[in-house]
Order: structure tokens, then C-alpha cells, then sequence
């Protein structure tokens, strides 16, 4: 499983990085198409099939990916919009979560990758790249008292510490090759994102914990579905955006 596992990240993570580094619309496309797979991992988990209101949760989900580099007030509004029809159509307030657990993460993404610059977005990936696999070598070499043992029995508080520390390293070294940005800024900001997606991660277990499924699906080798992967990213994502919206521009000026 752990070599399943390194082979899948091998291959998403250069995928990803790629996507940021070439343009806007090629990583818009890409985080469109993994929100139109999470809006049907996320109907399938929480109400047992994929229903019309889910399919149009994730094709508003998706073009809201789109719009989201030039239009974000737009993309707000498509998937408020696609919450509110979701939610009468379907009678269910489980799609309208996921609409907007879906659809706000991934505008915040994309709009990030174009206000805040690629090197805000790949630090951003690097920051909760680090923080899973501090926590995942961490917390099974030390162990330790369990994090929250209700939600998921194998997180510890030595892994929680082990991601922020891996996360703050990350933080710390960004201003050698971004070439600006307060490093004490960055590394307090990367241990707070650590715990963000710590948190993000412990909020997806409890969804699957409700309703009796192990993994959101099982799309990708060793990891179970895109919402597995991602569960971190899409709430770290929206601090950062903000982040950006505070500071004027990217983490080569925040201080």
C-alpha cells in the first residue's frame, strides 16, 4: 500500500505542478475537472447515488473553476446559485454542503494561481505536501496519544506536530527562492495552514465515519478519491486567498 501510495503521488504531484507553472486555464481546467469528480464523490458518500442535483452541482462546480481566475465574484455567484438549486431540487442539505465545500476551495485555488502568482500557489501545495507526509512519517514512527481518536483512530499529536514542523520549514526557506517575503510571516503562516489542513483532513474522516465509507471513492491507487487527496488543500485554500486579498499580491510581499 505505501509503495501504491509514493507511485500515485509520483505521478499527481509533478501533474499538478505542471499545470500551475504552464497558465492559468490549464490549471483552471485541471482543478475543474477534479471538482466535478469530488461533487460526485461527495453525492455518492453522503446520499448513496449520483443524482440530477448532483451532477448539476459539479458541472457549475467545474465551469465556477473556469471563471475563477477573471471572474471570481462571478464564480461566487454560479455556485451560490448551484447550492440554492441544488438544495430544492435534491431536499437534501448534504449536496448543498458539498457544493460549497467543493466549489469555494477549488475558486480560491484558481483564483490564487492567477491574483497571487505561481509561487504563492505552488507554496501552497509544498506547505500541505509537507504536512501530510510530516504527519503520515511522523505519527508512525513516534505514535503517541491519539489526535482524535472518534474521527480517525490513526492520527496522533506527534504527527500533528511532526506536519507543522515539516510545514514551517517550508515557510521558512520560501524567501530564498521566491525572492522576497518575511520568513518568520511564512513560517508562522505555514504551521497555521499545517493545522488548517490537519483539521480539513479530521472533518472529511468524520463525514466518512457518519456515514460508513472508508474512502470518498476509489479513483485513485493507494490514496481512495480525489476528496481523500484533497481534503487538506480545500481548507487550506480559502486562508490563503484571503491572505492574498489582505496582503495586495503574493507571498513575496506579505510581511
Amino acid at each position: 500500500m505505501l509503495r501504491t501510495r509514493i507511485l500515485s503521488a509520483l505521478v499527481m504531484g509533478p501533474v499538478a505542478l505542471l499545470a500551475v507553472w504552464v497558465n492559468s486555464l490549464l490549471f483552471s481546467l485541471l482543478a475543474a475537472a477534479a471538482a466535478a469528480v469530488m461533487v460526485w464523490e461527495w453525492d455518492r458518500m453522503t446520499r448513496g447515488r449520483f443524482s440530477l442535483a448532483g451532477q448539476i452541482a459539479a458541472v457549475a462546480s467545474a465551469v465556477a473553476a473556469v471563471l475563477a481566475p477573471e471572474m471570481p465574484f462571478a464564480a461566487l455567484g454560479l455556485v451560490w446559485v448551484s447550492t440554492l438549486t441544488t438544495a430544492a431540487l435534491s431536499r437534501s442539505g448534504w449536496l448543498a454542503m458539498g457544493s460549497l465545500y467543493v466549489g469555494l476551495p477549488v475558486i480560491a485555488l484558481c483564483w490564487v494561481r492567477e491574483a497571487g502568482g505561481v509561487e504563492t500557489l505552488v507554496w501552497l501545495l509544498l506547505v500541505v505536501w509537507a504536512t501530510d507526509s510530516g504527519a503520515y512519517f511522523f505519527g508512525r514512527s513516534i505514535g503517541g496519544p491519539k489526535l482524535a481518536p472518534r474521527v480517525s483512530p490513526n492520527k496522533t499529536w506527534a504527527g500533528l506536530l511532526g506536519g507543522m514542523s515539516c510545514a514551517a520549514v517550508v515557510g521558512a526557506t520560501a524567501p530564498l527562492w521566491v525572492g522576497g517575503g518575511n520568513p518568520f510571516a511564512l513560517t508562522a503562516f505555514a504551521a497555521v495552514l499545517a493545522v488548517t489542513a490537519q483539521i480539513g483532513d479530521l472533518f472529511e474522516s468524520s463525514i466518512k465515519r457518519r456515514f460508513n465509507v472508508k474512502d470518498s471513492s476509489r479513483i485513485i491507487p493507494g490514496h481512495g478519491g480525489v476528496l481523500d487527496r484533497v481534503d487538506g488543500l480545500i481548507a487550506a485554500a480559502p486562508l490563503v486567498a484571503l491572505a492574498v486579498v489582505a496582503m495586495g499580491g503574493g507571498l513575496e510581499i506579505w510581511q
